[in-house]
């Protein structure tokens, strides 16, 4: 039985009706290129240092207006298409109670990892109430905005599970993968569990207010197609079905997936985010027919120097034209030493280049 919450879906939300972001998501082409970036809020500016100074990651997710401010720091600084909820993919796991927290120079780490039926029996259950400071986030944006969408987002179930095995982050998720062959029904049943998880959580984001939602699956270049057809894929479809009644844009991303494209384009997004490992001209010939692309910019490029992020830029515009929609972004998050008047020169760069 799906022990996921019934948040209902607040239908009167902001209409924005020229957001090129919003257009794009839906496979039009809008006035000018779309971009925002992930990780655009964090390490990489100075005022977000100073604000997060003395605070927990967790704590900081959970605050509302810390996480507001946090939110809108690039949105003043860039003037990026859209602006992304700061939070973390484990939050709703702690809000439920998982024993969890993000350790510095590791990332998070689980205090009692999931082995078991036993393990998956006991792991509780999100109420919508226990991310009721993250829906406050989303109010008070809602109300700084103006006319910049947000999006939120949530962690798919096979990344989620993937850190609830391994105990924190892996390299080879060879917990995860012996689990997921050993113990298909104990899989599947984590798995069903923490879509229950997602969903709760990002329907609470969208009764909030939020404009569009993105499902990390960070890890999940590490499968085969079949291995994600099989074990992962029905989960994370499940997840974005339960979504379909927001009629708000869903976009699927995970890093290294070029292979899973098509896949992930069937689990139902509206958006497939496509590191830079694919160009994405290559990557509207393997996802659904109809389905928007965002990407795909490598984040070492910034590093590169002007003229090489301007001949880069150019050249995945013009691959992005092979979609119905475009929005420009990364192939993954801002690395934390990037300069932020790096990313201030793609935004320009973006924004000057004519879409016809």
């Amino acid at each position: 039985m799906s022990r996921a919450g019934t948040v209902g879906i607040d239908q009167h939300r902001r209409d924005l009706p020229r957001s090129p972001f919003l257009a794009a998501a839906r496979g039009e082409r809008p006035a000018r290129h779309p971009v925002w970036f992930m990780r655009q809020a964090g390490r990489s500016l100075p005022e977000y240092r100073k604000v997060r100074q003395g605070t927990a990651m967790l704590e900081a997710c959970l605050t509302p207006d810390l996480a507001c401010e946090i939110t809108l720091q690039p949105v003043r600084r860039y003037g990026v298409d859209a602006a992304i909820l700061f939070s973390d993919i484990v939050v709703p796991l702690k809000a439920a109670g998982v024993g969890v927290d993000i350790v510095t120079g590791t990332g998070p780490v689980v205090e009692r990892p999931v082995r078991s039926a036993a393990d998956v029996a006991a792991l509780p259950a999100l109420d919508a109430d226990g991310v009721a400071p993250v829906a406050e986030a989303v109010r008070l944006l809602v109300r700084e905005l103006g006319d910049t969408p947000l999006i939120g987002f949530a962690g798919a179930p096979f990344t989620l599970a993937s850190y609830l095995v391994e105990g924190g982050p892996s390299r080879n998720h060879e917990r995860t993968k012996a689990l997921m062959h050993a113990e298909p029904d104990t899989w599947h049943a984590l798995c069903s569990a923490l879509a229950d998880t997602t969903l709760t959580f990002l329907r609470a984001q969208i009764a909030a207010g939020v404009d569009a939602v993105q499902l990390f699956d960070s890890w999940a270049g590490a499968l085969s197609e079949r291995d994600y057809r099989e074990l992962v894929m029905p989960h994370s479809a499940r997840v974005l079905a339960g979504l379909a009644d927001a009629g708000v844009p869903r976009i699927h991303f995970g890093v290294g997936t070029g292979e899973l494209l098509g896949a992930m384009g069937e689990a139902g997004a509206d958006v497939v985010g496509v590191d830079w490992r694919v160009p994405l001209d290559v990557a509207a010939g393997r996802v659904p027919p109809g389905t928007a692309l965002q990407g795909n910019l490598d984040p070492a490029l910034l590093f590169a120097g002007p003229d090489v992020v301007e001949r880069e830029v150019r050249r995945i515009l013009a691959e992005g034209a092979a979609a119905p929609g475009h929005v420009f972004n990364l192939g993954h998050g801002v690395l934390p030493e990037t300069d932020p008047d790096a990313l201030a020169r793609v935004v320009d760069l973006v924004h000057g280049v004519d879409p016809a």
